[in-house]
């Protein structure tokens, strides 16, 4: 036959082939340059309208962008405000509805202030400043806005270096360093300067700084005369060894005068204004120094007084306060058995939960994030999220959701992927319930026998859920029964499941680990020959806590983890809270306790090939936590490797190839030993 005429023959039978009839392929690494998703999603005050912000990658330039994008409540005229490889965040309506308040980099690569005009559609820089801005708040005659912004200052030292001569080649000037805080993980060694607050008028100049002193303001809101903003801070002269005691301020504009209205010990932030102006609402807790506390909503009249916790009852943490617009309850956020809620407290304390299915704000691994806001007339905007895909953007009203956004449906109309399956079991320790999630690869079949991995997740005071994971969806492309749960310590369970590693983390969280992946091979299509391990910061901590225990897996890969709590509580980006939180004492004072729980402790047992994965410029688990790890193996002649990933800080995304190579890497680590006999 003439290669011409079988050719078009071939092309006009793949075309009139049926959509659906098209092989799909499995999801691929590189995939995570083509994933898109919606946050700070901003309904309009009458509910008409929603601002959201569409996240997407660009392969060529390895970076992260977003731009804004509006749409009606019923999903009509879905369309872009503003485009381009850069980035646009944190739309803010003004009260009136005509102006969007949002900052970005579009001009000059510098991140600036910008107020979107609605009925001309022109975005105006507001600020030019050097630093960048922090999330704003309008005032209610819709003239000025409110926000923090970063103020460098001269740094003192003592040290008295002699000046180089004239044209000397010398080496760079030695850095004096003698704050507690010094470095950040994310933002690396601190700039001398504090963030304060400033404000600036619709007609743009230059912004004027309302606080001038050592210390770090954060969320500032107008009153609603305009005479004063409400804030929180840790203004504290002990600030720096009691890091979580901030408190609710006010600052008069006229006199600069700043008054405390809480006093408790314990975090007390997010100061919401009812509509009337009469009250504030916020989050805080009594601090008592335990690993983990249920973080409650607060309301308090203008001056401070009249303080009445609304959800002590919930045993929830609740966050994202709204005000519904009659000021008779509140709207706030809280995650519960994995899933991320918006819930209602009337100021009686009577709660309900509103919407459920918030999520799909983390890419890589499934913990299960969202956001939402809330209109003058009660209807929703939410980041909707689930196993399927990242977040789009859903709307609530009258009871009735409709999902207006389906970002990656391009994506995944040609790969497959794991499905997700819950699976609750007892813990071996004490028959505690623990809720984990299965993920099997795609055309699963349950009368094979599949690869086994157990996925840890860190915090350890977090939540996993069902969510859309890449890192997940990965392992079960390549052929992984996965399986990842919310053991002891776990957030969204109450207080006394998430306290129940208080001074004793890790060591029972061991137990319900392996309790459940007895669970899933009772089902019968796992290969226990085959058997992997691992996971991220406190997953970290914990797979390489598992491999001093037992040599059940065939092997493990120990990511961003501690390994030593004595030397991580002295050299991580928060040496006060770990000390103070974490363990009954300083590890001078309380040498036992750090050993018993490290597992470089442990490591003598270790026969497990285990290799350790963490960013170099990790501040919150330094990679020498990994180093030590991996010389000891070396002494032990454990079968190991380290992977050091270059400019990547603790969550390893700052770009999109790092969470690439960290997946790359994990698989290309259990396919080397799976393949093994």
């Amino acid at each position: 036959m003439n290669i011409k005429f079988y050719l078009i023959a071939v092309f006009a039978l793949v075309s009139s082939m049926p959509l659906n009839a098209q092989q799909k392929s499995n999801l691929e690494l590189r995939d995570i340059f083509d994933l898109e998703y919606v946050t700070n999603p901003s309904i309009s005050p009458d509910g008409t309208k929603v601002v959201y912000v569409r996240n997407f990658k660009d392969i060529m330039t390895d970076r992260d962008y977003s731009n804004l994008w509006i749409s009606n409540l019923d999903g009509t005229q879905n369309r872009p405000l503003t485009q381009g490889n850069h980035r646009d965040l944190g739309p803010v309506w003004s009260h009136d509805g005509t102006k969007i308040a949002y900052r970005s980099n579009q001009q000059d690569d510098k991140m600036k202030l910008f107020v979107l005009f609605l009925d001309t559609q022109e975005s105006v820089a507001l600020t030019n400043s050097a630093n960048a801005p922090g999330p704003v708040s309008w005032s209610y005659d819709n003239q000025e806005l409110a926000f923090t912004q970063f103020v460098p200052k001269s740094k003192k030292s003592i040290l008295n270096i002699p000046t180089k001569p004239e044209g000397a080649n010398w080496n760079e000037s030695p850095i004096y360093i003698d704050e507690m805080n010094y470095r950040g993980d994310g933002a690396g060694y601190f700039k001398a300067g504090n963030a304060q607050i400033f404000t600036i008028g619709l007609a743009g100049g230059t912004a004027r700084q309302r606080t001038f002193d050592d210390n770090n303001y954060s969320s500032p809101i107008w009153s609603k005369d305009g005479k004063s903003l409400f804030f929180s801070a840790n203004l504290h002269e002990n600030h720096d060894l009691e890091p979580g005691n901030s408190e609710i301020y006010q600052l008069d504009l006229h006199s600069g005068n700043v008054s405390a209205l809480t006093s408790r010990f314990g975090p007390d932030s997010g100061p919401v204004l009812s509509p009337d102006g009469t009250q504030i609402a916020y989050t805080g807790f009594d601090d008592s120094y335990q690993g983990y506390q249920v973080t409650n909503l607060y309301i308090m009249n203008m001056d401070g007084s009249g303080v009445k916790n609304l959800t002590a009852d919930l045993d929830r943490d609740a966050g994202n306060l709204q005000w519904e617009a009659n000021g008779k309850g509140i709207y706030f956020q809280y995650d519960e058995f994995g899933d991320t809620k918006v819930g209602h407290v009337a100021l009686t304390g009577k709660i309900r939960t509103e919407v459920e299915g918030l999520g799909g704000l983390d890419l890589g691994r499934p913990y299960n994030a969202g956001d939402f806001s809330v209109s003058n007339n009660n209807k929703f905007a939410f980041t909707l999220g689930g196993p399927e895909h990242p977040s789009d953007l859903a709307v609530w009203s009258d009871g009735e959701i409709k999902r207006i956004t389906a970002l990656n449906d391009d994506v995944f109309s040609y790969r497959n992927l794991g499905k997700v399956e819950e699976i609750w079991w007892e813990s071996s320790f004490d028959g505690l319930k623990i809720q984990g999630w299965i993920v099997t690869p795609p055309n699963f079949d349950p009368n094979k026998k599949y690869p086994f991995i157990l996925e840890i997740h860190g915090g350890p005071f977090a939540m996993y859920g069902p969510a859309f994971s890449y890192e997940i969806q990965q392992y079960a492309a390549a052929g992984y029964v996965v399986l990842y749960s919310n053991p002891r310590g776990s957030t969204g369970y109450g207080q006394e499941f998430g306290n129940a590693i208080h001074h004793d983390y890790p060591n029972h969280d061991y137990e319900d680990l392996m309790s459940g992946v007895n669970a899933v091979i009772e089902k019968g299509y796992i290969d226990t020959d085959n058997l992997f391990v691992t996971g991220g910061s406190g997953g970290g901590l914990l797979t390489a806590w598992i491999v001093g225990k037992t040599d059940r897996f065939k092997a493990a890969v120990v990511a961003k983890p501690v390994i030593n709590w004595s030397t991580h509580v002295l050299y991580a980006d928060n040496p006060a809270f770990f000390t103070k939180y974490w363990f009954p004492g300083n590890p001078w004072e309380e040498p036992e306790n750090y050993a018993k729980r490290s597992p470089i402790t442990f490591v003598g047992n270790v026969t497990t090939p285990t290799m350790l994965l963490t960013g170099e410029a990790d501040y919150r688990t330094p990679i020498a936590e990994s180093e030590q790890f991996y010389a000891a193996l070396k002494l032990q002649e454990v079968e190991t490797a380290m992977v050091r990933i270059p400019n990547a800080s603790h969550g390893l995304v700052d770009r999109p190839s790092m969470l690439m190579s960290k997946s790359a890497s994990i698989l290309s680590w259990f396919n080397h030993y799976r393949d093994q006999k």
